[in-house]
């Protein structure tokens, strides 16, 4: 099996691959690095809106041998998905440098990870809706995370697109109040990338 990742968000993109109505048994599927990948974190507080971004995601998912079809629980099936926070960019050097060492004190935890398993798939105008559930870590902090994803079929790949919210102090991590930074105390976060099989 492919260790490309140390460990991410599993996240939709995992949702994604297992539903593909043509998937072999047992299909794996990593996170495309030629294609397009966007993550974002989005604080909008009181005085002080702005935006961390990253193309740095990588991830896999690993399709169980029962089948996948609409509305079939995967409680099989494997998803990893990370992001690596050190290269996260706000567009202010000060501030990168303050979140990345005082607030998310990436050395010690380098990267935000989502592993889940799909419980249901419903197919939508564009392709799929996936909902899984599983463990979101940023900052040492695990905590349950259930969200729905977006997975539109090209080809044989899947892009991928979910959002979901994430309280700081949830995860032990300080709110900074600083004059060039002003994080709100929920952030949403933002994915968008493509899945593509791997050769058997």
């Amino acid at each position: 099996m492919d260790t490309r990742i140390a460990g991410v968000p599993t996240w939709l993109a995992l949702a994604a691959a297992s539903w593909t109505p043509w998937a072999a048994v047992g299909q794996e599927y990593h996170v495309d690095l030629d294609a397009p990948r966007r993550v974002v974190f989005i604080s909008s507080a009181t005085l002080d809106d702005f935006e961390g971004v990253t193309e740095s995601i990588d991830g896999y998912v690993l399709l169980d041998g029962s089948g996948v079809r609409e509305a079939t629980g995967l409680a099989g099936t494997e998803m990893y998905f990370e992001v690596d926070l050190a290269s996260l960019d706000t567009g202010i050097g000060l501030r990168n440098r303050h979140m990345r060492d005082n607030y998310l004190e990436v050395e010690e935890h380098p990267f935000a990870t989502f592993s889940a398993t799909v419980d249901a798939i419903r197919g939508a105008e564009d392709g799929f809706v996936v909902s899984a559930r599983g463990d979101f870590t940023v900052h040492g902090v695990s905590r349950p995370l259930s969200l729905s994803c977006r997975a539109t079929p090209v080809a044989e790949r899947f892009r991928v697109r979910c959002s979901f919210p994430v309280r700081l102090e949830d995860h032990d991590i300080e709110i900074p109040r600083i004059m060039f930074m002003k994080l709100a105390p929920e952030v949403r976060l933002e994915l968008e990338f493509t899945l593509e099989p791997v050769a058997s």
